[in-house]
């Protein structure tokens, strides 16, 4: 397998598993959840291609569950398991047995890897299937040198899985697979630092959508490319995936466009999809959160605030929206230079606040440094956003007893100078009395004295 960048953690920590089965010892399981189209399954793919191990990869489809188990016994008979000709021969009519006999074909004497792709499908059309899993993993295929990998993008369900009271609990570990880090789209794609970060925040990271980058390209050169080829994955990723989460009618997926396209507060979002009802709301955003799509956030202070702002926590997802949905009539003509001149248009102010939520997790993965302690981090607000703080470090959040930094975020082709201090110390004093240390990252680079400095360099060093 070639072109494949990136997971180096993901597949240390599956190779250690792997480790763990050698000769008799029992079999290990690892939950694997992330969103879709993450590579998810092409990092099982790798890691399999690596391992030289017998094995199995199926994928569930949503279909009855007498079908999968068709294709299960199809993908068995297409493996390299030893005994797949005796499974293929006891021909199992119902997944206990299925499993049981998928156990008999895995070797006794070396490890072998399996793979259940898409296991939330099962858990909804295979009747009673978690309860199915853990007697088979209890009698028979814990027994066996096997690590069984369970591949889900429903995250709910993931987690639902490996709950407590649920039939699986604790008999697999967790791994969550997130994006590619910046770090790694650097790597992948031969980029300064700072186009890096231009690059996750349209591509989110995304496997498919990086791969589509040739390597040093600029911003604009991807975006010519990718908004004038109509099957291109920048265009086509964001559709597919929600058509895959939310039904076509589906109030959550009305909530997300009025949230993707620009409002944060309950009351605002409630008008944008279509003036729903604040309990519907409720249902619809409770949906998104549960699903890692979208984040409810609180201003962190010394004082507790009810004025909850809403985000979408895709940065390629909120791009798609912004830039991209509203206009693929244009982008399907083949006008897709449209589309390229209104992002060029707004680039500097959708970037200058798309990219806050990434510096904010930067320096939580930096921190403590020689420049600041350590710190939860947040942000801070008013509700008329008379005051907006972009960074401010504490204790704890929301609610702090003790604030330890604030700062600013100014992410534009000019440095941060003495009167984004001025700007920056009287917010400072909105917040707090206290001469609490100020802290300013910069794109361009910071000119006065007295403030903790960072740059893309030192924020990229946060996944390095």
């Amino acid at each position: 397998m070639t072109g494949f960048v990136g997971r180096a953690h993901e597949l240390a920590a599956l190779t250690r598993q792997l480790g763990r089965v050698q000769g008799d010892r029992p079999g290990q399981c690892v939950l694997i959840r992330g969103r879709r189209r993450l590579g998810k399954s092409a990092l099982a793919e790798e890691f399999i291609h690596r391992a030289g191990a017998p094995s199995l990869y199926f994928t569930a489809r949503g279909e009855r569950a007498d079908v999968e188990l068709a294709q299960l016994g199809e993908d068995v008979a297409a493996s390299d398991l030893p005994g797949r000709a005796e499974y293929a021969e006891a021909d199992p009519r119902s997944w206990a047995a299925a499993l049981q006999t998928l156990a008999d074909a895995l070797p006794a004497d070396r490890p072998s890897v399996v793979v259940i792709d898409e296991v939330p499908y099962l858990m909804e059309t295979v009747h009673a299937f978690e309860g199915i899993l853990q007697r088979a993993w209890d009698r028979f295929l814990s027994r066996k040198p096997v690590l069984l990998l369970l591949i889900g993008s429903d995250l709910s369900m993931m987690k639902a899985l490996n709950s407590y009271e649920r039939p699986f609990h604790q008999r697999g570990t967790e791994m969550v697979v997130g994006p590619l880090t910046p770090a790694e789209i650097q790597a992948m794609l031969g980029l300064d630092a700072a186009t890096a970060f231009d690059a996750t925040l349209v591509t989110g990271g995304l496997p498919l959508i990086c791969a589509q980058w040739r390597r040093g390209a600029t911003l604009r050169e991807f975006l010519d490319d990718s908004l004038t080829d109509p099957l291109s994955a920048l265009l086509v990723s964001a559709e597919r995936s929600l058509a895959a989460e939310f039904p076509a009618d589906s109030m959550a997926a009305e909530v997300l466009r009025a949230i993707g396209s620009g409002e944060r507060t309950f009351t605002n979002i409630a008008r944008a999809a279509g003036g729903i009802s604040h309990t519907t709301l409720s249902r619809a955003s409770a949906v998104l959160e549960a699903k890692g799509i979208v984040a409810g956030e609180l201003p962190l202070s010394l004082r507790p605030s009810k004025e909850r702002r809403y985000r979408i926590t895709d940065p390629y997802l909120r791009f798609w929206l912004t830039f991209v949905r509203p206009h693929m009539p244009e982008i399907e003509r083949r006008r897709g230079d449209l589309t390229l001149r209104r992002v060029t248009a707004s680039w500097s102010s959708w970037r200058g606040r798309a990219v806050e939520p990434l510096v904010r997790d930067a320096l939580a993965r930096l921190l403590p440094d020689d420049r600041l302690p350590a710190a939860e981090i947040g942000a801070y607000w008013t509700r008329g956003n008379t005051v907006e703080i972009d960074i401010v470090g504490a204790d704890r959040t929301p609610s702090a007893r003790e604030l330890r930094f604030a700062g600013s975020i100014k992410w534009l082709e000019s440095p941060f100078d003495d009167h984004d201090l001025q700007r920056l110390i009287q917010q400072r004093a909105a917040l707090t009395d206290g001469p609490i240390p100020l802290v300013a990252v910069s794109r361009a680079g910071v000119t006065p004295p007295g403030v903790a400095a960072y740059g893309p360099e030192d924020l990229l060093r946060a996944w390095s």
